[in-house]
């Protein structure tokens, strides 16, 4: 692409040829030549000069001139570029600073050496352009479906020609027997575009739960007109996957429709993915309702759903339990996947067993609390008093329903209950003080004794040292590792602490420290407030 002055239009034809092959726009390959001709002048004329060039879009002729901008002569540094006041006048009639006097120089004879230089730059600028226009044309159709031909391969990493340019989809985001071969057509879903040195990187995959979502909208007309709607879907890809379908229309089934007349919509889908085996669930707003679902084909017999720790017991027949298990657990994790819940999975003869358990466990805590027979204390757990606390402070008349309790049985029970944890109260509270726990957490209000008791144990002795805390430390957590929920104990989990208490505590301690200004949390409380408003008018929208 060698550039002489010698033919002026050669300029306008190279420009249009470039713009064409590469899909740009011509004035961009324009720019480049101007500056690639700009930098050619600055090595004749002094690269301390400011040398700008304009190339006419119609005739394509070079016009090379010399800038120089007025400057205050305290700021004089470059006499090429610059020039004060006094030497402007020379030049101008009323020069002011900031003001560029403008004069044409002799254009330029490129050499070898230049014209190379000069195709450098131009091809670099051409680059960029293309790389800009790659990136502008692929970041909006990231979630999308996009069709390529396989170029080749690489360490097991498929690069993919998409059209204008070339994609990678990954070894790990293959579903796992798949292999292909140059010029195979192959369709992925767009799962990432980064703009990178080395221009525009496209990621695609295969295993991605959306690349089913999206092949289902291609297949079903009634998820492409929002009549129906994809609410979750999992992937075990290429082996089984499970996708949560709600409608819109009560007079269409959401299940029926994705599956299609004898099965054409979902086989469509299947085949795509390798033979997938895909379970299509109706999505209920009711979780338990919605695991049920979600674990089929097992059947549940009972679901105990707690909803703090986002955990789900399921108890199934026995002989269901392998199915609901599934081959190496996949049933139970996609349904997991599906629900964004632990799930525990146990027999019917196992909850019975752990029943038994927790009655035993009540009934023996009566018996040895409040000085009781067994007979009396299976009475207490069987009309569902499970701690000494209920006992102690419920309404009497809770208790005279019993068989065998009348008043003063009754108010015996309750004082037996309330002696033996004072007792046990005032036990914590010296062993508390025996560890070193200053007066100021012992009168916090919102602790009882036990949980003082339990905070001393861990070290926490001030009520600096439970201001610094977080809500998880005291109320327990669940943290996500490699993929798996793992369950956090929190210092006062026991007592049924839970997040928003224990977050009310740390802040009210921190207030009374004067850590934090009451005046901010309640603007953080009005802000909050308000993006919650926001959401719920959105989300009614």
């Amino acid at each position: 692409m060698a550039i002489t002055s010698a033919n002026q239009l050669e300029l306008l034809q190279t420009a249009e040829a470039v713009a064409r092959e590469k899909m740009i726009d011509p004035v961009l390959v324009i720019e480049a030549m101007e500056e690639s001709l700009a930098r050619a002048a600055k090595s004749r004329y002094g690269s301390e000069m400011d040398i700008q060039v304009t190339i006419d879009r119609k005739t394509g002729r070079a016009r090379f001139t010399r800038v120089r901008t007025v400057v205050a002569d305290e700021d004089l540094e470059n006499y090429q570029a610059e020039m004060t006041v006094e030497q402007a006048k020379q030049y101008m009639a009323d020069p002011k600073v900031g003001d560029e006097f403008v004069e044409e120089v002799p254009p330029v004879e490129m050499g070898r050496i230049a014209a190379q230089s000069a195709k450098q730059v131009i091809l670099q600028k051409v680059r960029e352009a293309e790389r800009d226009r790659q990136f502008e044309e692929f970041k909006d159709r990231v979630g999308t479906i996009i069709n390529g031909q396989v170029k080749r391969e690489e360490y097991g990493n498929v690069i993919v020609d998409v059209g204008s340019g070339e994609a990678i989809l990954r070894r790990n985001e293959k579903i796992g027997r798949e292999a292909y071969r140059p010029n195979d057509r192959i369709r992925c879903y767009i799962k990432d575009v980064r703009r990178e040195v080395r221009g525009p990187q496209i990621f695609l995959s295969r295993t991605d739960p959306q690349f089913m979502a999206e092949l289902f909208k291609m297949e079903v007309p009634e998820i492409y007109d929002n009549i129906i709607e994809i609410k979750a879907v999992a992937r075990d890809p290429g082996s089984r996957a499970k996708i949560a379908v709600i409608s819109y229309d009560s007079s269409i089934d959401p299940v029926g429709a994705c599956v299609g007349m004898r099965g054409s919509r979902v086989q469509a889908v299947v085949n795509e993915l390798q033979g997938e085996k895909i379970d299509i669930i109706p999505w209920s707003e009711d979780v338990p309702t919605f695991l049920v679902n979600a674990l089929q084909p097992a059947e549940v017999s009972k679901v105990v759903f707690d909803e703090e720790a986002e955990r789900i017991e399921v108890v199934v027949p026995d002989e269901q339990l392998s199915l609901a298990i599934g081959r190496r657990g996949q049933n139970v994790r996609l349904a997991s996947q599906l629900t964004g819940l632990d799930i525990d999975i146990m027999t019917e003869a196992e909850e019975s067993e752990r029943r038994q358990k927790e009655f035993e466990e009540r009934t023996k805590l009566f018996m040895d609390t409040l000085d009781l027979d067994e007979f009396f204390a299976q009475l207490l757990v069987s009309e569902g008093f499970t701690s000494l606390e209920e006992v102690a402070y419920v309404d009497q008349d809770e208790l005279l329903v019993i068989d065998g309790v009348d008043d003063s049985t009754a108010a015996e029970l309750q004082a037996r209950a309330r002696d033996f944890i004072e007792a046990k109260a005032k036990a914590a509270l010296a062993h508390a003080r025996e560890l070193g726990v200053e007066d100021s957490l012992i009168e916090f209000e919102g602790l009882t004794p036990q949980m003082v008791e339990a905070l001393a144990e861990d070290g926490v002795k001030t009520l600096e040292d439970f201001a610094t805390c977080a809500d998880w430390e005291l109320a327990g957590g669940w943290t996500t590792v490699n993929g798996e929920r793992v369950k956090d104990d929190g210092l006062l989990e026991k007592y049924d602490m839970s997040l928003d208490e224990a977050q009310h505590l740390i802040m009210t301690a921190r207030v009374s420290l004067g850590w934090v200004d009451p005046a901010d949390l309640v603007a953080d409380s009005a802000e909050a407030d308000e993006e919650a408003d926001e959401t719920d008018e959105e989300a009614e929208a």
